[in-house]
């Protein structure tokens, strides 16, 4: 470190915190250890009886925690995503608008394998609004030797997405078939178009009808493509989904051309869950569970439906680990282990 006179000390960086007392107004760090000292700094200092302070001696190559920090966030951060000021050498990285975090896993460890890096961040697929802090980032010393950055940067540049990104829900039409001869001859009232109506509503997107079938595969299928006509580019099938003889949506789906991506997830509750495309329309057939139990497998796909996303069958068996709802009596999700 170095002593120098205030006046003489525009761009040091400070070896230690500087305390300001005001007598009944404050008393507290006025400056932080690696703050770096501006022209309007100096007659505060001066007023704080500091003739001298204490800096680093700048060494060549090296590099300010607070700018190494700014540059990682810029780094890493793609669409949807802003960054303050560094306070303390730390940078925080927030959702500019609502939507789903995309977080590549790969790159977020390749930068932490980097001596003195540190990247943090919420879960991949976390549903997050305006505002939300998403990711942290700074590196452990004052001062690093900027080639630890440049490698950083390099390795941020080497994906062909960032390495986060915030992506919005689209607003959908979406159609709804009930099936089932309980509800289609009214035995019984009809639940699972309501849960479904508010979970679609809550995600921006419009359902632009619900209609009823039996349990006859024609009706199903017809009842399918009265939505498609209609213009549905989402369409929910709630019903029907186990292995019961009668229980015919699968079939149904399956024999009207769609490609099936998946019939069955290791997800707990949602295990007997479907997804199918028609074209670009994504054709789900929902297990009972997604209308009695408060998240399910449906609360973990279709927010990523969303936002444009073409899923396949990997990603549904990637949902294995973290799949297991451990059904608590208070609902937090997504702040869980739930679709982690």
């Amino acid at each position: 470190m170095e002593k120098i006179k205030v006046k003489d000390s525009v761009g040091a960086v400070l070896i230690h915190d500087m305390t300001q007392i005001i007598p009944g107004v404050i008393k507290g760090p006025r400056f932080r250890k690696g703050h770096i000292v501006r022209e309007e700094d100096i007659p505060v200092l001066l007023s704080m009886g500091k003739e001298h302070v204490y800096v680093w001696d700048p060494t060549p190559g090296q590099i300010h925690e607070n700018e190494a920090a700014e540059r990682l966030a810029q780094a890493v951060s793609g669409s949807g995503l802003i960054f303050d000021e560094p306070k303390e050498g730390k940078v925080t990285i927030t959702a500019a608008h609502d939507g789903l975090l995309y977080a590549s896993e790969d790159g977020i460890w390749a930068l932490n394998d980097l001596e003195n890096i540190i990247l943090a961040t919420l879960h991949n697929y976390y549903p997050v609004k305006k505002g939300d802090k998403v990711a942290g980032t700074r590196v452990v010393p004052l001062m690093i030797d900027e080639k630890v950055i440049l490698d950083a940067e390099r390795i941020a540049q080497t994906f062909s997405n960032s390495i986060l990104d915030v992506r919005p829900l689209k607003q959908l039409k979406v159609g709804i078939v009930t099936t089932g001869s309980e509800v289609y001859h009214g035995r019984i009232k009809d639940k699972f178009g309501p849960v479904l109506r508010t979970k679609i509503t809550d995600w921006g997107s419009v359902v632009i009808g619900q209609s009823f079938a039996n349990d006859e595969i024609s009706l199903i299928q017809t009842c399918i493509q009265d939505h498609l006509n209609q213009g549905a580019e989402m369409i929910l099938v709630s019903g029907g989904m186990s292995v019961d003889p009668d229980d015919v949506t699968p079939t149904a789906i399956k024999e009207m051309g769609a490609k099936l991506i998946t019939y069955g997830a290791p997800v707990l509750p949602g295990a007997m869950f479907l997804l199918a495309y028609i074209g670009d329309v994504p054709i789900m057939g929902l297990p009972g569970c997604v209308m009695y139990s408060k998240t399910t497998v449906f609360d973990l796909i279709v927010p990523r439906l969303l936002t444009g996303e073409r899923l396949t069958r990997r990603d549904i068996t990637k949902l294995g680990l973290g799949g297991l709802c451990l059904d608590c009596p208070v609902c937090t999700y997504p702040r869980c282990s739930f679709g982690k």
